[in-house]
């Protein structure tokens, strides 16, 4: 559930014009006159990713269940693609009970780990997923060893 939040994250940022601003600071007036003001890239600020972490667990209906037929490990993967192509559903759950758990886990840890993600997400930061829910969180201690697939 946490890599799937942080893929959604993720993506849902990179949607976003980089030339799109956001002014942050004060707005009181120094006494030199100025102010403290400043433009930040829109994607990654606070109240970007705020805005997105209340909304962004509605997507989790577009997961089902893919269980390895190895280790037996359950995964959630994207069932609907972001673009409209084709995808590989062979093997994969899809239900409303997974779609619901699946939500609740996102809820749970948006809420829970909300100042980590907004930490990690407001810098371009590599690997977000494995160093926020495997390394900080140990959510997915599992998942440091497993090859990881792209959205």
């Amino acid at each position: 559930a946490c890599r799937a939040l942080v893929d959604e994250l993720e993506w849902e940022i990179a949607q976003v014009d980089p030339r799109k601003t956001i002014q942050m600071g004060s707005f009181r007036i120094n006494p030199d006159g100025s102010q403290s003001v400043v433009e930040v890239p829109y994607a990654r600020s606070e109240a970007h990713l705020t805005e997105l972490l209340e909304r962004v667990c509605e997507k989790m209906k577009e997961y089902g269940e893919k269980v390895d037929p190895t280790t037996h490990r359950k995964s959630y993967v994207r069932v609907i693609s972001h673009d409209g192509t084709k995808m590989d559903l062979s093997g994969v759950k899809i239900d409303g009970d997974v779609a619901s758990s699946l939500k609740f886990a996102c809820e749970s840890i948006a809420e829970e780990y909300e100042d980590e993600l907004i930490e990690f997400l407001s810098h371009e930061a590599d690997n977000v997923k494995d160093r926020l829910c495997s390394k900080r969180t140990d959510l997915c201690d599992h998942a440091l060893h497993i090859p990881h697939d792209e959205l």
